[in-house]
């Protein structure tokens, strides 16, 4: 780790929205006009607040790095940050937005189906809106989701990650489904420069064209990326790096409920486990476990407090 003791923070960049999340849901529900839930309630959420939320409360030091709107939304994001000792830009709040605000429908066996609001927060960060050159006491920087943001496409990342290279910062980045048929030759500017890749297999398998984990990642090293990480579900991960490749089996025993967020908790675990300079195998175990305690509960991140 780069001067472990003088840049001990974390900065997180992407969405920080409000969940509503209804459990169980069913498709019944759109053939007979009502339905009872046996829970629905309001949870924190978005990939880059998940993953903030989870180091914070495993005891780091995180910038979050968002947008939200001036709202009874947006203040309880506030609140919920200042409560966890999250540190956000000055400027997070916008009149002019609205909170992302997404409703969840979890079904029986724990899969989901979202609802999104597309004049919401969510997909409205900029490259303007992070701070550059970044703080002088970051150590690790992650980018939590490439794809979700359209003002943020190629060019805009080779910023972000360039910029993050230039000052010594250790890059890792997450992903969604891409949106516009793009390809790992689209982006290979951009992840040249990634230390540590996290994405799932349907994304990875979307990206590089492969269908196995094996030739994903030899694809994505091949444009630069040095440590290629993939969550696998049921079956653990993927690690993959020039001298290691192994798969990771799953914590054995767990009866899933929810698994919205388990992923931003696998990626906040494994980064947790970089900061404290743990193996690339031990990061990817305690990634792991992360996501397991995450899908035992409803709610992205509410097995932090459980």
């Amino acid at each position: 780790m780069n001067e472990t003791g003088k840049r001990n923070k974390i900065m997180i960049i992407g969405a920080a929205i409000l969940d509503v999340l209804v459990s169980p849901a069913e498709k019944e529900v759109f053939e007979t006009g009502s339905s009872p839930a046996e829970d629905i309630w309001i949870s924190f959420g978005g990939d880059a607040m998940n993953e903030a939320s989870v180091l914070a409360a495993l005891g780091k030091k995180v910038y979050l790095e968002t947008v939200i709107g001036n709202d009874a939304e947006g203040r309880m994001i506030q609140n919920r940050c200042e409560e966890l000792g999250i540190e956000l830009c000055d400027k997070v709040s916008r009149e002019e937005m609205r909170t992302g605000v997404n409703v969840v429908l979890v079904q029986k066996n724990g899969e989901r189906n979202f609802l999104t609001n597309r004049n919401g927060s969510l997909r409205k960060l900029k490259l303007e809106d992070i701070r550059r050159p970044y703080p002088e006491d970051i150590g690790i920087l992650c980018f939590a989701s490439i794809f979700v943001f359209p003002e943020i496409g190629k060019k805009e990342l080779v910023k972000i990650f360039q910029q993050a290279k230039e000052q010594e910062i250790i890059i890792c980045a997450d992903m969604t489904k891409r949106k516009k048929g793009e390809t790992v030759e689209d982006l290979a500017e951009a992840l040249s420069y990634v230390d540590y890749l996290i994405p799932n297999e349907e994304e990875v398998f979307l990206l590089t064209g492969e269908k196995n984990v094996e030739e994903a990642a030899n694809v994505l090293h091949q444009v630069g990326i040095k440590h290629v990480i993939i969550k696998c579900g049921s079956r653990g991960c993927y690690v993959s790096s020039k001298d290691k490749k192994m798969q990771i089996p799953a914590v054995e025993g767990i009866r899933p409920v929810d698994t919205t967020g388990a992923g931003d908790s696998f990626a906040a675990g494994f980064i947790y486990g970089l900061s404290q300079g743990w193996s690339l195998e031990e990061s990817a175990r305690f990634g792991n476990e992360c996501g397991a305690r995450a899908v035992q509960q409803i709610g992205a991140t509410t097995w932090i407090t459980m």
